[in-house]
């Protein structure tokens, strides 16, 4: 692949470089035939995956289940990841580089789903966009926090359907526990506990220091996009990559989208005022193995603090436990009854009572678990068919359709905004390693477990603490932007 091809990621690169004969592909888009809306014969939406191995298979495999999409276009840096996809939708031309692909194929399909590592999510998701494409994103949306509301607010600029894949989102368990608390059965909630048992990679260790050769299957320069340069290491792809600040968000971006979206859903919550944290293995002796700056934590405890809602009577606070760390159980909860769901969960404490979920939000149950049995509550809120299984089939439909015709359950106007409060608790995390001068001037502090950040959501910014802005909106290597 030339260097001008890779340099090409700017929008008006792309607008500029898609004007393609209609005969390069037989199956024609919609949006070709007759415009935004408009109802092939067929009635198949055509989809182009970046990302296709792992979760991307899954996604890919997914979308094409729902019965109404094709997969028309595949793109992955790695052919050997790549394989399966490739194998299972033979017709479905192959690239390694997505600004090739859109640049090359961009009027030959109606939308994108992109499962890459976090660090490139934005880039590529609002290039899709750029061109009119309906955009399905694994979850977290973004790396940083401006990506993130870049991409809530191209949402509705470009006015294409999105989704995030917290496929949870779309549960009954979702729906049923709203149903919960508009019914007033546990007052009103003033305190929200989540956990995981993430991280099951390496996290809190230091950037290996042998190098490996660079698979030649794999296009090493290309999968590190927008972050800055490294040799190849080994094992950090396909999967270890998320404890790495550089690439990923530790387990708060595997999981947080998960565990809280029914809170943010069920409480109306939107941006965080402050927020604070504990993180596991960090010493004030630099030497000791346990914190390494480029490295996300082995554990973390972080609390966020949200303003009053509708469907709140004061400030809510929302605890995130990682890496072991867990609440303590509920005095309602027996000694034989699982937690949550064991490595995951929620509980919820209102001023009338409490419940509890496993991971998505699923198997919502009333504290103590007798309460079950007593309570009936009229189903309002319509459900997802197939449940969270049906999240893809919900954005193929909604995609059929038509911008603003049909719901989905993640839209970038929520999945932004909860993308964002999950990267600011992130801000503390990583706040936790930089070291500042003691007031008295002996020695060092690390601030981010004795302080609390303030934030400004409008202008997105931290007001007490500047060192940790840097990480709001990341420097992306040369040759690369967001194109904004």
């Amino acid at each position: 692949m030339s260097e001008k091809i890779k340099a090409k990621n700017s929008r008006r690169d792309f607008i500029r470089n898609t004007a393609v004969a209609a005969a390069g592909f037989m199956i024609v888009p919609r949006h070709v035939l007759g415009g935004k809306g408009f109802l092939a014969p067929s009635d198949r939406l055509l989809v182009a995956g970046i990302g296709i191995g792992g979760k991307g298979e899954t996604d890919i495999s997914s979308i094409y289940k729902s019965g109404k999409a094709d997969i028309a276009y595949l793109c992955d840096v790695d052919d050997r990841r790549a394989a399966a996809t490739r194998k299972a939708f033979p017709q479905a031309k192959y690239y390694k580089d997505w600004r090739e692909l859109l640049e090359k194929e961009g009027k030959h399909f109606d939308a994108v789903s992109v499962s890459t590592p976090d660090h490139n999510h934005a880039v590529q998701a609002l290039a899709a966009m750029q061109l009119g494409k309906h955009v399905y994103v694994q979850k977290p949306l973004t790396h940083d926090i401006y990506e993130a509301r870049v991409l809530t607010d191209a949402a509705k600029r470009y006015k294409v359907v999105t989704q995030m894949g917290n496929q949870g989102a779309s549960g009954d368990g979702v729906r049923q526990l709203r149903e919960w608390y508009d019914a007033g059965l546990i007052g009103h909630v003033h305190t929200v506990y989540a956990w995981t048992n993430r991280p099951v990679w390496p996290q809190g260790i230091q950037w290996p220091q042998t190098k490996a050769p660079v698979p030649q299957e794999l296009d090493w320069d290309l999968w590190l996009g927008t972050a800055p340069y490294t040799e190849y290491v080994d094992k950090l792809v396909p999967f270890n990559w998320r404890g790495w600040w550089d690439y990923g968000t530790g387990a708060l971006g595997d999981m947080g989208c998960h565990l809280l979206e029914a809170p943010f859903r069920m409480l109306n919550l939107g941006y965080a005022t402050d927020v604070e944290c504990s993180v596991g293995s960090v010493y004030v002796d630099e030497f000791k193995r346990g914190y390494f700056p480029e490295s996300c934590p082995p554990s973390s405890h972080v609390t966020l603090t949200f303003p009053k809602t509708d469907k709140t009577k004061g400030p809510v606070k929302v605890h995130w436990m990682d890496g072991g760390i867990r609440p303590e159980r509920p005095d309602e909860l027996a000694p034989g009854e699982l937690f949550g769901d064991g490595g995951n969960g929620t509980l919820y404490i209102g001023t009338k009572g409490k419940m509890m979920t496993g991971t998505y939000g699923a198997n919502p149950r009333l504290l103590p678990l007798s309460r079950n049995e007593q309570v009936q509550v009229k189903q309002k809120l319509e459900r997802v068919p197939n449940g969270a299984e049906g999240h893809y089939a919900q954005w193929v439909e909604a995609c059929l359709a038509g911008p603003g015709k049909k719901e989905v359950s993640s839209p970038f106007e929520i999945a932004g905004p909860l993308t964002e409060a999950l990267l600011m608790a992130n801000l503390a995390i990583r706040g936790a390693g930089i070291r500042v001068p003691k007031a008295n001037g002996k020695g060092f502090d690390y601030p981010g477990s004795n302080i609390t950040l303030l934030w400004d959501s409008q202008n997105m910014r931290v007001t007490n603490f500047d060192e940790v802005n840097q990480f709001v909106k990341r420097q992306y290597r040369q040759g690369w932007s967001l194109g904004v």
